[in-house]
């Protein structure tokens, strides 16, 4: 896969593939990332790539002829290729999106700086992606966290096959707990079923455990979610436990259903 991220900060974002998983695909072949510096393509001899906003207001904004000129550059070198703004105004990033940008041959990202980039310059562009409801200084750390998540779903980027399958929101709900040796630390032990061999016992557990964190932490998840005769039963008895330990059950009750 090919990913070319347009910015004013080429080495902030190329930082990105020199650590861990994405360090790992490149080293692979899995994932070629290029960054092409926007100041490249300015008109102007100091090299600025921003002005002032038409009809006044604080702020600077990113003229439309060095972005346009950099995305041509950009879809020369890499070929087609979804155009992708990093913005606060975008639909957020999921794990959905994640999976599906991962299928693309090539990406092109764009990382917008000041106060956005001229509003001409939208029609050349395929989609926007936000990282969450904040603003922050550009879209170069947006970016690498995007390259960062895709590069996991590269296949033969992880050391496992499945972890990938087994991240938090892959299958719409939380990840279950982990657990590593000692078995025994400070007082607390690993959970008996973990230790028992028996992998449908284990599945069930994590299975359990999975929902039952979505059900605590992100419930608005759930809403979203169709889950099956197992899951429900699962559920119910993750709620009745966790109100068996508490003596009472704090947290909203949602009535799971098939």
């Amino acid at each position: 896969m090919k990913i070319e991220v347009l910015t004013l900060f080429p080495e902030l974002v190329e930082q990105v593939v020199r650590y861990g998983i994405p360090r790992r695909a490149v080293e692979a072949g899995l994932l070629a990332l290029s960054s092409r510096d926007i100041r490249d393509y300015s008109e102007r001899g100091d090299r600025r790539v921003d002005d002032r906003p038409y009809g006044g207001g604080p702020g600077m904004v990113m003229e439309p002829e060095p972005l346009a000129r950099a995305l041509a550059a950009a879809r020369l070198a890499v070929g087609p290729a979804r155009t992708i703004a990093m913005s606060p105004q975008g639909e957020p990033l999921s794990q959905a999106w994640v999976r599906r940008l991962a299928q693309e041959p090539a990406l092109i990202v764009l990382c917008g700086r000041y106060e956005g980039a001229d509003e001409r310059v939208a029609g050349g562009i395929d989609l926007e992606l936000s990282l969450g409801d904040f603003v922050l200084s550009g879209g170069e750390i947006a970016a690498m966290a995007l390259v960062d998540a895709v590069s996991r779903w590269l296949p033969g980027a992880l050391g496992h096959d499945q972890s990938a399958q087994c991240d938090s929101f892959a299958a719409g709900l939380l990840d279950h707990p982990h657990y590593t040796r000692p078995e025994h630390w400070r007082g607390r032990r690993v959970p008996e079923v973990l230790l028992s061999g028996d992998h449908r016992r284990i599945a069930r557990w994590r299975m359990k455990q999975a929902l039952g964190a979505t059900w605590l932490k992100r419930p608005d998840l759930l809403e979203g979610l169709v889950l099956n005769d197992e899951q429900v039963e699962l559920l119910r008895e993750f709620i009745a436990e966790a109100a068996i330990a508490n003596g009472e059950v704090e947290h909203e009750q949602h009535h799971p259903t098939a």
